[in-house]
């Protein structure tokens, strides 16, 4: 995965109103170590494409561009899921265990979805009543401001929000949760689905129903749950051609990848609990790998990996892993090849990209260095918002003596995620320091232009282009 270091890549940032530590270099690592803290924005190839799969049918159903969706991956151990303006649903990693089968993490998808379709995060009555309308903007952007490889500046703008890591406070009418309800089982059947598993997933929380509302997961406080609005949901889907389909061997085996990758990272000690090691399926061993890496001991880790590898030598994830724990554990040199072979398996995946540049940049040798700031800049043009990767290209690019350039990177990762002033501070500098004639000197200006300049600043800008 994700992180600030880059990995769960693995996961990355945090949703709450706690100051976080500044990044370090390793990708990976720190969205893991961050994890304990608090809830955490979390990014991961191989979890993002496993839920894209089984989501993207579903709001294609309903409508809806799948690439135009961001799906969220919240490290909080609690149940909850949400959705929210601009077409993004958030999953709290304690949701995706909870579910038991593909199928009733698949019909919370689809009930998310409906809140989107039919437009609820931003016309429910009750977030207008509360006047939560401004402060769930101002999350919004420490959102994506965190998501965007900034946990810092994230949190700072939580809370100023005035409602610190109040997510749940998105709440929905009676009325809303039943047409999102009937909307996801038109979803479901439409791609062949069954929307049994909302009905099994709602009914194992019926209980909520009757707690306080201090007492309730969040995600019920935000989603009123009641036996009444089950048993209608209940009799809908019992009536649905495709209320018998069930979870392909395909689905139920990526399902169990993913739950026992989100376990290792998130719940090293219970994961070592419930994957015993008699079990020698690939899930358990993933986990226990993945555990022991947490749990500081990666030589157990690494000889898992080794084994599994043996097994599945095209998987990337696999690889990138072996990378990660050498990269960590300060075995940089070793950790190129697997990085290497994770990219050669999957070119299109930037956070490997991220990885394998990171570990180039960090090596002792001026050509690998070269050669990772090459990668890095693959990364901005696949994702030209990644704070990571351009973090990195200015760390890189400094080392190399290319002050400007590092200025500019620098410049374009605080943009990617809003913090226009300190964006414009390093766009001007880098003006400074670059070749006027050259394209990075015209991006610098753009910068400053879109980076809500000051008429100082817009006069300077004007004396430079009349030459005085």
């Amino acid at each position: 995965m994700t992180s600030s270091r880059t990995s769960l890549r693995p996961f990355r940032a945090i949703v709450g109103a706690v100051a976080l530590a500044a990044m370090t270099l390793t990708p990976i690592a720190q969205s893991w170590a961050q994890s304990g803290r608090g809830p955490t924005l979390l990014r991961d190839t191989e979890i993002e494409e496993i839920l894209h799969r089984q989501s993207d049918p579903i709001f294609a159903a309903a409508g809806l561009n799948p690439k135009d969706v961001r799906i969220l991956l919240i490290g909080d151990g609690s149940l909850n899921a949400f959705a929210t303006q601009g077409q993004q649903m958030g999953l709290n990693t304690g949701l995706i265990l909870e579910a038991a089968t593909p199928n009733e993490l698949k019909g919370v998808i689809a009930h998310e979805t409906g809140h989107i379709a039919g437009g609820h995060p931003i016309r429910s009555g009750e977030l207008t009543r509360a006047g939560l309308r401004p402060m769930l903007l101002t999350m919004g952007l420490g959102l994506l401001a965190m998501m965007a490889g900034a946990p810092d500046a994230g949190a700072m703008v939580i809370a100023s929000s005035g409602q610190m890591g109040t997510l749940g406070a998105l709440g929905y009418s009676r009325e809303q949760e039943s047409r999102a309800d009937q909307a996801a089982v038109g979803f479901l059947e439409r791609t062949g689905q069954s929307g049994a598993g909302l009905v099994e997933f709602f009914d194992k929380f019926r209980y909520q129903e009757v707690f306080a509302e201090a007492r309730r997961f969040p995600y019920f406080r935000s989603h009123p749950l009641s036996s009444e609005r089950i048993e209608l949901l209940r009799n809908r889907v019992a009536t649905q051609k495709h209320y018998a389909a069930k979870d392909t061997p395909e689905e139920i085996a990526e399902f169990e990848m993913m739950k026992a990758k989100i376990d290792g990272f998130m719940n090293p000690a219970t994961a070592l609990v419930r994957y015993k090691e008699s079990d020698t399926g690939v899930p358990a061993r993933y986990a226990r790998s993945i555990a022991y890496y947490q749990s500081k001991e990666p030589d157990r880790a690494l000889k898992i990996l080794d084994g599994l590898l043996a097994e599945q030598p095209e998987n990337p994830y696999f690889w990138e892993l072996k990378g990660q724990i050498l990269f960590d554990y300060g075995r940089i040199a070793e950790a190129e090849a697997p990085q290497r072979r994770s990219v050669e398996l999957k070119p299109d995946a930037p956070l490997l990209r991220i990885n394998l540049g990171q570990t180039l940049v960090n090596l002792d040798d001026p050509a690998k260095r070269d050669e990772g700031i090459a990668e890095l800049k693959r990364v901005t043009l696949l994702e030209h918002d990644n704070p990571e990767a351009w973090r990195l290209l200015a760390v890189a690019y400094d080392r190399r003596g290319d002050e400007g350039l590092a200025r500019l990177a620098t410049a374009e990762r605080y943009y990617a995620y809003g913090a226009l002033n300190e964006s414009r501070s390093f766009a001007i500098r880098a003006r400074q320091l670059l070749d006027r004639s050259s394209t990075d000197w015209v991006r610098a200006t753009d910068i400053v232009m879109a980076s809500d300049p000051s008429d100082q600043d817009m006069r300077a800008l004007s004396r430079e282009a009349g030459g005085g």
